[in-house]
């Protein structure tokens, strides 16, 4: 199974943006999604984390207007239209993402410029893979380029998580748009969350990555996700560190609320996990790269409390079959994907078998399809020529 629709996004934003405007786009530009292979809930922690860029796309077809207006339609989603001088809290759905980056550029002093658009996309909404941070980083890249200015990749993720923390109240790190902005063809990235340092990182030659949509869906911002961060930042305070990067499993004696303990717990061993992570794929050990997956499900499930009836059903499945190293949910939790890492030899199997066995449990039913999806890392957000 490939991509989550039949036809690529760049082609049905052009079509769609042909038949709304009655004429062909100047510009199409697209920004990949991304999955995350380890170290969850560590970006807002000043952490590292270990993403790599899907070839799963936002696809934005425009053409320049001689104003400040955007006008935007999007396949499946009402249309938007706004002045981007208007205040975009008052942009209702979808249109805040795409009206607050471009909102937040003109207030930094960047370049912007109206424009037509049609929107079209290959991600699974609301699956933890991260197609809003994904619109975000396609909508300042379009805004940017028609107004004639080019923002780099750390730029556009900083706005990009501007517009979710500011506009939106979640309280999110910054991987999920670094990660789209910046992802490197066949490469996953280790991200220092800190100082947004990244490293390239060439995936095990024996295995490969494969998603697991379990069709269940949840909206962070209604979610325990602020709970979760706040929790950190107590712990945090408790042992003396500015954040949780700096805590050892020694600070953990400091915690005597049990709750905080294993908050501060999960973040410190998933640090741990990422750096070694990254030796072992640099050696080559699926294997072992399998394992450390595993325990990391198990701390997100145990220690951090966002995995869900299905998440640990997927797991639990994929783990069973022939070839899979290790596996372990994705995302910021309560729902939507898992991710695996299966050997070479075992990937046709395994897709048909995880594709005939798998469904969502009762007590989590799921709201969309189920997928199960080899993929290789993609490149960052780019101009479409």
């Amino acid at each position: 199974m490939s991509a989550p629709h039949s036809a690529a996004a760049h082609q049905r934003a052009r079509e769609l943006y042909t038949r709304t405007y009655i004429s062909e786009p100047t510009l199409l530009v697209r920004a990949p999604g991304r999955v995350n292979l380890i170290g969850e809930h560590t970006d807002y922690n000043d952490g590292f984390v270990l993403p790599m860029a899907l070839p799963f796309d936002v696809v934005i077809a425009l053409g320049a207007r001689t104003d400040r207006t955007i006008n935007a339609v999007s396949e499946g989603f009402e249309s938007t239209q706004f002045s981007i001088d208007d205040d975009p809290r008052k942009t209702p759905s979808w249109g805040r993402y795409v009206h607050g980056m471009a909102s937040l550029m003109h207030l930094d002093g960047h370049a912007v410029a109206g424009w037509n658009g049609a929107i079209a996309t290959d991600i699974p909404t609301g699956a933890a893979l991260s197609s809003s941070a994904a619109l975000e980083i396609a909508a300042g890249l379009a805004t940017s380029t028609v107004a004639g200015d080019t923002l780099d990749g750390a730029i556009l993720a900083r706005l990009g998580q501007r517009v979710e923390n500011e506009l939106l109240g979640l309280p999110s790190g910054i991987m999920d748009q670094l990660a789209s902005a910046s992802g490197i063809k066949g490469c996953a990235s280790m991200i220092d969350c800190r100082d947004l340092s990244i490293t390239p990182v060439a995936l095990c030659k024996d295995a490969q990555v494969v998603i697991l949509d379990t069709g269940t869906r949840r909206e962070l911002v209604d979610s325990e996700f602020a709970i979760r961060q706040q929790d950190c930042q107590d712990a945090a305070a408790a042992i003396g560190v500015k954040s949780l990067r700096d805590a050892t499993h020694d600070d953990l004696q400091k915690l005597d609320d049990q709750r905080l303990l294993r908050r501060a717990r999960h973040v410190i061993s998933a640090n741990e996990r990422v750096l070694e992570a990254v030796k072992v794929i640099q050696a080559n050990d699926s294997h072992r790269l399998g394992a450390l997956m595993t325990a990391s499900h198990a701390s997100l499930r145990d220690d951090y409390d966002v995995s869900s009836p299905a998440l640990d059903a997927i797991v639990e499945l994929a783990e069973t079959q022939p070839g899979c190293l290790g596996a372990r949910m994705t995302g910021g939790g309560f729902a939507g994907c898992a991710v695996a890492l299966v050997h070479d030899h075992a990937i046709d199997t395994f897709v048909q078998s995880m594709s005939d066995a798998y469904r969502a449990p009762a007590e989590q039913p799921a709201k969309a399809p189920t997928g199960i999806w080899p993929v290789a890392p993609a490149p960052g957000a780019s101009i479409i020529n």
